[in-house]
Order: C-alpha cells, then sequence, then structure tokens
C-alpha cells in the first residue's frame, strides 16, 4: 500500500514538472523585431523617444553628417553617429537610441574615422548605445516618422504621395498643424505606435487619432527614462617634468574633482505658430551639488556688468604657496571691484593642476563679501598647468542653468597662467568659443627667450582667445605687479559689446525675408511660405539685442511689410508673419533685391550679419545679377529657394559663393519644410568659419 502511494504521488511530481516545462516553453518572450533604418535618417525625424534600430553597410560618409561627440545633437545621422561613438563599424549593425534634452553646445572630434562637427546649439539630443534591449522597456516593432511621409522603414507600404498631398491641401488655410523637434509637419492624420515604456514609468494618456483636426493642444506622450552616462575622470599622478620652473614649492592639500552626468529630459512639439518653443537646457549637470552656502545679504550687484564669470586658478606646483596667495588675493580684488550681485557679474572659480575641479559655482555666492571669504580659504591643488583639460571641463560643466547661468548673460572665462601651460589649449578653447564662452587669458612672468623651446604649443594665447587684437589677452610681467590689472580686466569683462564669443550663429543676425507674392504662388501656397518662414525664424533667439528679423514681399512692386526694428520678441515676429497678407501680380526679382538692399540691409547693425533669405517660385521679369552682386558687395549672405519653375541659374546668381551651400531649389510648396533645418545648419557652420582676427 506504502509503495502505491509513493509511486502514486512520484507520477503526479513528474506530470506536474513536465506541465510546468510546457507552460514556459509556451510562455516564452518572442523575438523582438528590430526595424532597419536608412543611413541618411537622423534622430530628430524620428518621434519614438527610445528605439533599437539596425543600421545598413556603408554609412561611414561625409554626407551624413554628425553634429556632436558621445551626446549628438538631433538632426545628425543617427547610424554615423553610431560608428563616430564606436558602437558599430562601416559594417552596421543594432543599436539602442534614446532621446534626451538639447545641449548649449555640441562639440565636433575625430573619432573612428568619422569627423563630427560643432554647433553651438540644438533643442534635441540623442544618445547611442550597443542594440540590446534595456530590462523593463518595450520596444517598437516599426518606427513613428515626423515627416508627411508615413514611413522610411523598409518593412512597410509607403503612403502614396499623391494622397497625401491632396489630404494636406483639403485642410483649411488657418487650421493648427503640428512642426516637429526639426520644424517638418506633422500630417494631421496620424497613428500612434508603441514607445518604449519603462516599467517604473508613470502612467500617461495617449490621444485619440482623427481624421479631421487636431487640437492645437495636443501633443504625443513621451517616456520619461533618465539614461545618464557617468564619466569619472581616474587621472594618475603626474610627475612634474624638469622642463617646467619650480619655485617656492609647498605643500597643498588636493581638491576633489567632480564628475558629470548626462541629464535626460522630454522631448516636445510645438504648433507653428506658438512662439513659446522652450528650448532644452544642457545635458550635463554636477554628480555633487554645490549648494549655496549661508548668505549674510544679497547683493543686487552692478547692473552696468551682467556677465557670468568663472576663473580658471592656476593650482600648479610651479606658483609655490607664495604666489598661489598672490593670485587669491587678485581674484579677491577683482571679487570686489566686479560688485557681485543677483542683477550684475556673477563669479565662480575652478581650479587647474593636473584636473580642474570646481570651488564653487555662480550661483554659491551672491555678494562680494561672502566670495572674498570663500577665495582666502582655497587650498591649492598641486600638479601640472593642464590650462587644456580646464577648459574643456569648463566647456562642458559650468555654465549649467544647474550651476546659475543666466542665459540672457555673456559666459566669460578668464585663465591665469604661470609661465605656460603643460598641455595643448587650441582645440579645447576652440570648442569653448563654440559654445560662446568668451576667453581671456592672464599670463604672468611669461616664458624667457632661452625658456621658449619648452613651451609645449608655441602662441597659445592666439590660438584661445575670441580675437587676436590684444583685447582678451593681459601678460604681467611679476606676480608682485598683479595687482596692477585688476581694474584694466574689471574694464574689458563688462565691455558686453565687445564680446564677441557671447555672438552665436543664433543671436547676432538681421535676415531679412525676400518673398515672391507673384500670381503664380496663389493663396494656398503662399500660407505654406509663410509657414516656412516662421518655421526658420522660431529657431533664433530674437530681441533689440539679439537676431532681428524683416520681411519685404515683391511682385512687379514691393512692399515693406516690417523693419528689423519693429518687433523685438519672437512672440511678436510670428504674429507678424502670420498677419501678411498676400499681394498677388508680377514677379520683378531683381527689383526686390534692391528694395530690401534699400529699406532693410541699409539699416542693419554694424555687428550684424546681414542675412537675406529669398522665396520664388519662376523666372524674373528683370535681371538679377546686378543687384545681387551689388548686395553681396555691401556684405549681405543671399540665400536663396527656388519652388517648382524657380530658374536654376537666377538661384546661383542670387545666392552667396558657393552656390550649392546657399541655393536649394524643390518641386512643390508642401517641401520646403525639408530646407529648416538644412538652412540653419548651413547658416551656423558659416559662422563658426569666420576668422578671429
Amino acid at each position: 500500500m506504502k509503495a502505491t502511494v509513493i509511486a502514486t504521488f512520484f507520477g503526479a511530481f513528474l506530470v506536474c514538472a513536465y506541465a510546468a516545462k510546457e507552460a514556459t516553453k509556451k510562455t516564452k518572450k518572442a523575438k523582438l523585431y528590430v526595424p532597419q533604418i536608412d543611413c541618411d535618417v537622423k534622430a530628430g525625424k524620428i518621434i519614438n523617444p527610445e528605439f533599437i534600430a539596425k543600421c545598413p553597410p556603408g554609412c561611414q560618409d561625409v554626407k551624413h553628417r554628425v553634429y556632436g561627440t558621445d551626446i549628438y545633437a538631433s538632426f545628425s545621422s543617427v547610424c554615423n553617429a553610431a560608428i563616430h561613438s564606436g558602437i558599430i563599424d562601416n559594417a552596421g549593425g543594432k543599436i539602442l537610441v534614446q532621446k534626451v534634452a538639447g545641449h548649449s553646445g555640441y562639440r565636433g572630434t575625430f573619432s573612428n574615422g568619422v569627423r563630427s562637427l560643432s554647433l553651438p546649439r540644438w533643442r534635441e539630443s540623442f544618445l547611442v548605445s550597443e542594440g540590446k534591449p534595456r530590462k523593463g522597456v518595450t520596444y517598437p516593432s516599426t518606427l513613428e516618422y515626423s515627416s508627411s511621409k508615413s514611413t522610411a522603414v523598409k518593412s512597410e507600404p509607403k503612403k502614396p504621395e499623391q494622397d497625401l498631398k491632396a489630404t494636406k491641401r483639403a485642410d483649411p488655410p488657418n487650421a493648427s498643424e503640428k512642426t516637429s523637434e526639426q520644424g517638418d509637419i506633422v500630417h494631421k492624420e496620424y497613428q500612434t505606435s508603441p514607445v518604449p515604456t519603462p516599467a517604473t514609468q508613470m502612467a500617461t494618456t495617449t490621444p485619440t487619432p482623427t481624421t479631421t483636426t487636431t487640437d492645437p493642444s495636443t501633443t504625443t506622450p513621451k517616456p520619461t527614462t533618465t539614461p545618464a552616462t557617468t564619466r569619472t575622470p581616474t587621472a594618475a599622478a603626474k610627475t612634474r617634468p624638469d622642463l617646467h620652473r619650480v619655485r617656492d614649492i609647498g605643500s597643498s592639500s588636493v581638491h576633489p574633482a567632480y564628475s558629470s552626468v548626462v541629464a535626460a529630459a522630454s522631448t516636445m512639439e510645438t504648433d507653428l505658430w506658438k512662439p513659446a518653443l522652450s528650448l532644452f537646457d544642457t545635458g550635463f549637470s554636477s554628480k555633487e551639488e554645490l549648494n549655496p552656502k549661508p548668505l549674510e545679504s544679497i547683493s543686487q550687484g552692478n547692473p552696468n556688468c551682467k556677465v557670468d564669470l568663472s576663473f580658471l586658478m592656476d593650482g600648479s606646483w610651479s606658483i609655490g604657496k607664495r604666489r598661489f596667495q598672490l593670485q587669491k588675493q587678485f581674484l579677491s580684488n577683482v571679487a570686489q571691484a566686479l560688485g557681485i550681485g543677483s542683477a550684475g557679474p556673477l563669479m565662480g572659480i575652478v581650479q587647474y593642476g593636473d584636473d580642474p575641479s570646481t570651488e564653487f559655482n555662480l550661483k554659491t555666492y551672491a555678494n562680494s563679501k561672502d566670495l572674498r571669504n570663500a577665495i582666502e580659504k582655497i587650498p591649492q591643488k598641486g600638479g601640472l598647468s593642464n590650462v587644456g583639460k580646464a577648459l574643456s571641463f569648463v566647456n562642458k560643466n559650468f555654465f549649467l542653468d544647474a550651476n546659475g547661468n543666466r542665459g540672457g548673460a555673456p559666459n566669460v572665462v578668464v585663465v591665469m597662467v604661470d609661465g605656460w601651460p603643460t598641455d595643448r589649449v587650441e582645440e579645447a578653447s576652440r570648442l569653448a568659443r563654440e559654445s560662446g564662452i568668451n576667453i581671456f587669458f592672464v599670463t604672468i612672468e611669461a616664458a624667457a627667450e632661452s625658456e621658449k623651446q619648452n613651451v609645449i604649443e608655441p602662441n597659445f594665447v592666439d590660438k584661445a582667445v575670441c580675437r587676436t587684437n590684444g583685447f582678451y589677452s593681459i601678460n604681467v610681467p611679476s606676480w608682485f605687479s598683479l595687482h596692477k590689472v585688476v581694474q584694466p580686466l574689471v574694464k574689458r569683462v563688462c565691455d558686453t559689446d565687445r564680446l564677441v564669443c557671447s555672438k552665436t550663429c543664433l543671436n547676432s543676425a538681421d535676415i531679412g525675408f525676400v518673398i515672391d507674392g507673384s500670381s503664380s504662388v496663389g493663396t494656398s501656397n503662399f500660407r505654406t511660405v509663410l509657414q516656412f518662414v516662421a518655421n526658420i525664424s522660431k529657431e533664433f533667439e530674437i530681441s533689440d539685442t539679439d537676431t532681428r528679423i524683416g520681411a519685404v514681399q515683391y511682385t512687379y512692386e514691393q512692399r515693406l511689410e516690417f523693419s528689423f526694428d519693429k518687433y523685438s520678441t519672437k512672440q511678436d515676429v510670428l504674429s507678424a508673419i502670420k498677419r501678411i497678407s498676400y499681394w498677388s501680380g508680377g514677379t520683378s526679382t531683381g527689383a526686390a533685391i534692391t528694395y530690401a538692399s534699400e529699406q532693410l540691409f541699409s539699416k542693419s547693425k554694424p555687428n550684424k550679419r546681414k542675412i537675406m533669405i529669398l522665396i520664388t517660385d519662376g523666372r524674373s521679369y528683370d535681371d538679377v545679377r546686378v543687384p545681387a552682386m551689388a548686395a553681396h558687395q555691401n556684405g549681405v549672405i543671399a540665400y536663396s529657394i527656388g519652388v517648382a519653375w524657380a530658374a536654376q541659374d537666377e538661384l546661383e546668381a542670387i545666392a552667396t559663393d558657393p552656390d550649392k551651400e546657399h541655393s536649394f531649389f524643390v518641386d512643390e510648396f508642401d517641401n520646403l519644410y525639408r530646407f529648416v533645418n538644412q538652412l540653419i545648419q548651413n547658416i551656423c557652420t558659416e559662422f563658426n568659419s569666420q576668422p578671429r582676427n
């Protein structure tokens, strides 16, 4: 009997084990289907905030442009960015893409056979990593694209182009239309695709698709995951070279270096006519919070010197203890002379040696007295004089909103150097300048003739500063005469009109749109042109002192819609563009160029870049070459955009050389949106290539 019971029990156990095994097989997770993307697909074109995709072979090509290093601007080629970062090679492969916040500056580097470019700012970024799913995240098997075409995924059929155009033309002319992060028009008929949903994410509500109109307030939901990449410098201790001068060496404690992390932010969509476009903050924040210490008082400061200022303090052993004290006294005197305060200058200090570290940031102290007391307590780091490393650190980590950066105030770095740097500064300085940072050098006891052979990078100051005219550099013969340059330095950093590095491609131009209002355009297409003008305008920082916008409409005659000094806010400019009424008539493009030169650009400010963007759909009844040449000679940078029947030879004559970077052509008005990103990119590339003398 007992044997029978045992046998029965054992048999039941085997049956249960087998059933559990079979159930496990049935519930085994299905294999993830990975969609393939083309080499030219940009991250900003894909709506999904996080996705895995497969890149084809052969994407390592200069025509697939990449902007940034480690963190990339969203109009970079996804696959070429993955090659640049080393995730894949030219043979292609699977990658994981995560959308993150826009960054205030993207630095270009050469890596893995790909040259990435620098960019002052963009509203959305992305990270690439190995194409393995993250735990708790569901990835889409098809990707949702933001262009008017339904998809670029090879596994899905495309919607017929004619049907799409017919649907778009059926919309009422004043209907609200969504624009994507890259300025592309998102069609009103859309389908929502699955987006990555982390297990810990708060529930979001997906808007119901509609086949007629879309509520302007509706936005596509985005996940709130926060991908982070931590960088912790672990430089080994270095031996001082005999070539670098040594003075009265004393003991010093080493201040801890702060590492930085990439902080993500959700993306957003904006209505074409809504100016409330929120450009994202930079993607870096300090790992260790530099909390403000209790302040005795908060000073308003000197309102005539509203700058955000970082001093790079030389803490190398070559200074010695006595000269380090003289440097601290100098910084204390500068703080007193500046008049630190919330409405005036704010000042932080980074000390460098082998590695840089932040002593305190812009928001730590809000008056000169507290700041001076803090300077007195700074201990010497010791080490080499790695100025290039310090400039890179400041460019990435210092001027952040979290550290007190105010956005509207110029960013200024003053580099204190004893003798000469022990690393190269040119590349780090270039990237800092392209981020809008004004670099000043105060060099003390420069290399004597017999010592110049020991300098790693001759003429390092001229390679580093914003202009090589002497304004950005002060040489002091002795540490004991450093006090004499306090007032001259303060006067220069407060002269905001001369801080040319604060000027970026987005805040330093007078942009005049010259718009064809001839009969061949038509009312509906004219509205599309105005949408194009608005999409371009809202990418710029618009104010009396930043970029200004003007517009001229022409037929046989010309009409000044509004001048550069008419509107000083982005909201007012976009509203003015929307109000432009269609004129109708002939096409005298040459006369329009002359009119714009006289009525718009002759009134441009001397320190502004004059940019003309002309849009036309046909051949001109008059000559365009002579008026265009006259505009070029008067310093106007001309971009020509032709639609439909526009003459290619006239577009090239209007455009500034080289033609291929200043002239564009599309077959129909609905495709104008495609050139928004390219046009802004070319404007920024041209700005960054300006000579510095």
